[in-house]
């Protein structure tokens, strides 16, 4: 079996691969002080839980865009899975070409995610990624990664609202009934879900008119489906674009 890891700043995701069925996922909080004997026993009972073993693991992919625990999680494999993980960076054949005036300054999440939606969906494609930032990744018909944008994510706004408004309460990420909020926690949800369904919505756009082509969208991350529920601008939600990912690399660099 192989064990994918993508390693993001707020959240861990793993999932496990037997063949090309990806037979579980799970999610963790990303905790830099954690030492790897606390995430292989975190991982010990994820695996017990779906009837499988750490000696099942044979093989790891992983990406990482929390330097810390680079190490924390290559330690953890060498010690507990007895191998080393194959580390998404540079010199690993992606089958993609990064056009950024400095490709260094791509995260591999982002690179692994690019390989996956044109494997999965062609060209051209919008990833919007509503991770601790959200992001949107352009690719090329082709399959090249083009650019991109970051905004702050959903969840760092709603905190910051929080944190620097001291009659403002903080409040949970759902949708409002009506886009006029009759008291505060409505008002704030109204402002924070139809805004990010605007910027998604008006940030697209904007895309799709400089490469003069209309693109596929495609969501991920934790907050994705609370702003596609709510527009048509985005075609597909998939939670699992970077774990296929990681497998589609995984597989190019073993031929």
């Amino acid at each position: 079996m192989l064990l994918t890891v993508d390693i993001g700043n707020t959240e861990i995701t793993l999932g496990v691969f037997e063949g090309e069925e990806l037979r579980a996922t799970w999610h963790m909080a990303t905790r830099i002080h954690r030492v790897a004997d606390e995430y292989a026993a975190l991982m010990m009972n994820l695996l017990q839980h779906q009837n499988m073993k750490l000696g099942d693991i044979k093989e790891i992919a992983m990406c990482c865009v929390v330097p810390p625990l680079l190490s924390t999680f290559t330690d953890m494999c060498r010690r507990y899975l007895n191998t080393a993980p194959f580390v998404v960076g540079a010199g690993v054949k992606t089958g993609v070409r990064i056009r950024m005036e400095n490709p260094r300054e791509v995260g591999t999440d982002r690179i692994v995610n690019t390989a996956a939606a044109h494997k999965l969906y062609g060209g051209p494609t919008i990833i919007t990624d509503f991770g601790t930032a959200t992001t949107f990744d352009v690719v090329s018909r082709e399959g090249d990664y083009l650019g991109g944008v970051i905004a702050p994510g959903i969840g760092i706004s709603a905190e910051s609202l929080f944190m620097r408004a001291a009659m403002l309460p903080r409040v949970e990420l759902t949708h409002p009934r009506n886009i006029i909020g009759t008291n505060t926690t409505s008002a704030m949800q109204s402002g924070i879900i139809y805004g990010y369904i605007g910027l998604v919505e008006g940030i697209v756009s904007r895309i799709q008119g400089e490469l003069g082509e209309k693109t596929k969208v495609i969501a991920t991350g934790g907050h994705a489906e609370l702003i596609a529920n709510e527009t048509s601008i985005i075609d597909t939600v998939n939670h699992d674009i970077t774990l296929i990912g990681l497998k589609l690399i995984y597989d190019m660099n073993q031929a």
